[in-house]
């Protein structure tokens, strides 16, 4: 079994190279750098991104304004008195007692401010059977729902002692308690079952625990250490638990994925004949290669979140481009050495109920099941390439086209929720006795004199158009801030949790009550905000950023393909079928989430709407994904190609190779996606199920029918570089010289990985 020149170059090469004949050093470095990152960054400390600083415009400016004038507004907080039935009313001696009694209860906590009365508000429905009990959590709004569970306690109890009403708490604290619970909970579950499963199929995979548990250490250490540099970067750019969450899953994804796919080339090029320390040095010149390719991708692919200007996303593309970074220099350095080290002993741990001794020969050679399929298909697809592509694209167009008719936007406290927690309860009735209560528009007046003639007019005017044009029934309220010259106005909208509807009367504040009232005042500002302004302006926002992020990801994908294989067409190609399996995720998105088709199977109901950072998170998530299959299944083409066999053969060699890797980190990432489709949350629900649906149909669809189908179609054509391009930087890698003579097998037994 000669091994031939090993002749390599490139930085997955020499990066390799150096970290096997530095192993201890090399392993010395990683293990510093994970705990000089984590120890520097809980020294320092996170930065988190402030409400006031989501996005720009009026959502922006309103808070800044309250922000700038000192004014601490406390998170504000309502209780529902409701009858049960037509026999009581809100004059009713029980009903006053029981308002009493809530009052009562609330101030005893000591953690609330400016108590109102109903009677007092006039804050009692147009039927007199509902009630609303108003006041504000003492502190810092921002932190508000860390505090108001004895709050809500004693509202509980005030509940049992008159069963004849109906007695609940919403607000802006008891929803950031809601929200944090649920989050927190969702994440916790995920947390505790994606390293397992990973780790599972790792095994299933490997058949070794030591080989399995290689590719999971480099995915949690580099989340360690991410996590670390994500609070010294959060001074710059300020993160969040979303970006934490979303940095987590990308982490062990990628994570997992590159060390997958290192280790199955290793073994692979072991199982042909070549001699430990040749087969490390092949596979970090192929595989190595693929990785820096991939991650470098889907860096790229998250650096185009930062142009969309929400604060948000910029910290979620942030964060997942440093844990791919962090991943990536991970697996091209600390994994060879720790390869090198390790030796056979990554074998170790062996299970052999997974490879009985009596395939041990065979599957040294990694013939998996896996790779017997996918020679099947292949017989077919390569048979006729047409067909193939025909029926598979438009399967794939089919998928995507109720994606035509998306409709985006932030979910509200029923649909994100739906029944399962009590306080959706109360949002409902609320809403239901006073539309647009639990989350008003809020504008924020800004005057030279907040008292002037003029100005107090236009306030007078403001609250009586608001209410006579029909955007709100009231009650809308007026807080004065004369020190500092502001007034807060409380508009409940018609239309309450209906953002439809609601968004129409937000329209109608701003863009005509508005100018007719308080714009005809000079040197007066009045942004509106609230929950309906803040999903407008966040899709307006999201919309806008739409084209410029799109085109940032596909440019730059594009010309790294082109770098990376020295082909106009594979780069072309890789666009359209990354293009085509983002489309196809987007459909099943819209298809189960906003229509409800199919939507108890994954324990989900349809809501109307697609959360509204989803579209172009996915698209950014999976167009990076994606390409580590793409180049992981090309390179083997391209190799196969380069050592002399025709086009087709390269296409089954490359794939069939491939298949059992492919398979595998696809089961991964499916399998740790999935887990994000079981939480409560819908946005969660939608975010898992989109990404676990895109990566099948990549890993399968398109990766294993598509993809051949169209190379088998153009066929030396693949290879095609305009003259004019030959002077681009080379970037790909240099392979084997020559395929190492083939064990002596069975010739009906396919070329496994």
């Amino acid at each position: 079994m000669g091994n031939g020149d090993t002749r390599v170059r490139g930085i997955a090469a020499r990066a390799g190279g150096w970290s096997a004949r530095h192993r201890w050093a090399a392993v010395g470095i990683w293990v510093l750098f994970v705990v000089l990152a984590t120890g520097i960054g809980t020294a320092v400390g996170r930065v988190d991104v402030k409400g006031s600083d989501e996005i720009k415009g009026e959502t922006y400016s309103a808070p800044k304004i309250i922000e700038d004038a000192g004014i601490k507004e406390p998170a504000g907080e309502t209780v529902l008195i409701q009858a049960k039935d037509g026999g009581i009313t809100a004059t009713d001696p029980q009903f006053r007692t029981a308002v009493t009694a809530v009052i009562q209860a609330v101030e005893d906590t000591g953690q609330v401010t400016a108590v109102t009365s109903p009677y007092d508000t006039k804050t009692i429905s147009k039927d007199g059977r509902s009630a609303l009990v108003q006041f504000g959590v003492s502190g810092d709004a921002d932190t508000a729902g860390e505090r108001v569970e004895p709050i809500l306690k004693a509202v509980a109890g005030v509940q049992k002692e008159h069963p004849q009403l109906r007695i609940g708490e919403i607000g802006t604290a008891s929803m950031q308690k809601t929200f944090s619970d649920a989050f927190g909970d969702d994440f916790k579950q995920a947390e505790l079952f994606a390293v397992p499963v990973a780790l599972g199929i790792l095994l299933i995979a490997f058949g070794a625990l030591v080989a399995a548990l290689l590719p999971v250490a480099l995915a949690v250490t580099a989340i360690i250490a991410t996590m670390g540099l994500m609070s010294i970067v959060s001074h710059i750019q300020p993160m969040n638990d979303t970006a934490n969450s979303m940095m987590l899953l990308v982490g062990l994804a990628v994570g997992v994925d590159y060390c997958l796919f290192y280790l199955r080339r290793e073994r692979e090029e072991r199982a042909a004949g070549r001699d430990p320390e040749t087969a490390l040095r092949i596979a970090a010149a192929t595989s190595g290669h693929a990785v820096i390719v991939s991650g470098v991708t889907v860096c790229v692919a998250m650096a185009g979140m930062l142009f969309t200007g929400i604060a948000t996303f910029e910290a979620m593309g942030l964060a997942s481009l440093m844990v791919v970074a962090v991943a990536m220099v991970g697996s091209v350095t600390v994994l060879p050495a720790m390869m090198s080290l390790l030796g056979k002993r990554v074998e170790t741990g062996r299970l052999p109920f997974l490879h009985p001794e009596k395939r041990r020969a065979r599957t040294a050679r990694s013939a998996d099941e896996g790779s017997r399929l996918w020679a099947a298909v292949l017989k077919v697809v390569l048979a006729k390439p047409a067909a193939a592509l025909v029926v598979a694209a438009g399967m794939l167009l089919a998928i995507a086209a109720p994606a035509l008719g998306m409709k985006t936007q932030n979910l509200t406290l029923d649909q994100e929720f739906g029944d399962t927690v009590p306080i959706v309860a109360t949002y409902k009735r609320v809403n239901e006795a006073f539309p647009g209560g639990p989350e008003p528009a809020q504008v924020v007046v800004k005057a030279k004199d907040i008292n002037a003639p003029e100005v107090q007019t236009a306030l007078a005017d403001f609250r009586a158009q608001a209410v006579s044009s029909g955007a709100s029934r009231g009650p809308v309220d007026v807080k004065l801030h004369d020190a500092q010259n502001v007034a807060v106005i409380s508009v409940p909208l018609v239309g309450g949790s209906d953002l439809d509807k609601a968004g129409k009367n937000l329209e109608l504040l701003r863009d005509k009550i508005r100018p007719d009232t308080l714009g005809k005042v000079d040197g007066v500002q009045a942004p509106i905000t609230g929950q309906v302004a803040g999903s407008h302006d966040f899709n307006e926002k999201l919309v806008g950023s739409v084209a410029p992020v799109f085109a940032f990801v596909v440019v730059f994908a594009f010309l790294l393909m082109l770098l990376s294989f020295r082909s106009l067409t594979i780069a072309i190609t890789s666009i359209v079928l990354n293009l085509l399996s983002v489309g196809a995720a987007y459909g099943i998105l819209v298809a189960v989430f906003q229509h409800g088709w199919g939507a108890s199977l994954v324990g989900a109901h349809g809501v109307g709407a697609i959360v509204t950072w989803l579209p172009l998170f996915l698209f950014v998530i999976l167009f990076g994904l994606s390409m580590d299959y793409h180049v992981f299944v090309v390179s083997r083409i391209r190799e196969a190609r380069m050592r002399g066999r025709t086009t087709k053969e390269a296409i089954t060699h490359g794939v069939v190779t491939t298949a059992g890797v492919v398979t595998s980190a696809a089961v991964i990432m499916v399998a740790v996606f999935a887990i994000f489709g079981t939480l409560s949350m819908q946005s969660m629900k939608q975010m898992g199920v989109g990404l676990s649906a895109a990566v099948l149909i990549d890993a399968t669809v398109i990766r294993g029918v598509l993809l051949p189908a169209v190379m088998a179609l153009l066929g030396e054509r693949n290879w095609y570089l305009p003259k004019w391009l030959d002077r681009m930087p080379d970037f790909t890698h240099d392979e084997s010289p020559q395929e190492p003579a083939p064990a002596v097998r069975d010739k009906s037994e396919p070329l496994g990985v």
